[in-house]
């Protein structure tokens, strides 16, 4: 598989330049960031099937009217339970989509601990 933790360089987004798609079994997912990760791009997947392929999006600036935050946004996924990679083989956690609402995880500040 190949990974897409790799950097981009986008521009700052703005209120109102994300549209998300939210109803029925729909809904969305913002995974807030620091600033150090500007451009990475993470990775999420269902967790209801071993081979689940994955989704990306990178992460980028929002400003919104009180400043500016990092984070990144999937707009239209449906409803379920999804996991959160770290890196390709570590995950930083997981994270419930339920259809017509907005889920939000934050992403840890260090390495999640793996059991050996």
């Amino acid at each position: 598989m190949h990974s897409h933790h790799h950097h981009h360089a986008y521009g700052p987004t703005e209120t109102g330049t994300v549209v998300l798609d939210l109803g029925g079994d729909t809904g969305a997912l913002i995974i807030y960031t620091g600033r150090e990760l500007h451009g990475r791009e993470i990775e999420i997947s269902r967790v209801d099937g071993a081979d689940a392929p994955r989704t990306h999006v990178a992460v980028r600036e929002r400003i919104v009217q009180d400043g500016t935050f990092h984070s990144a946004v999937y707009p239209d996924l449906a409803a379920g339970l999804y996991t959160v990679w770290w890196d390709e083989d570590t995950p930083a956690g997981t994270v419930t989509v339920a259809g017509g609402t907005v889920a939000e995880f934050t992403w840890p500040t260090s390495a999640p601990s793996v059991a050996i």
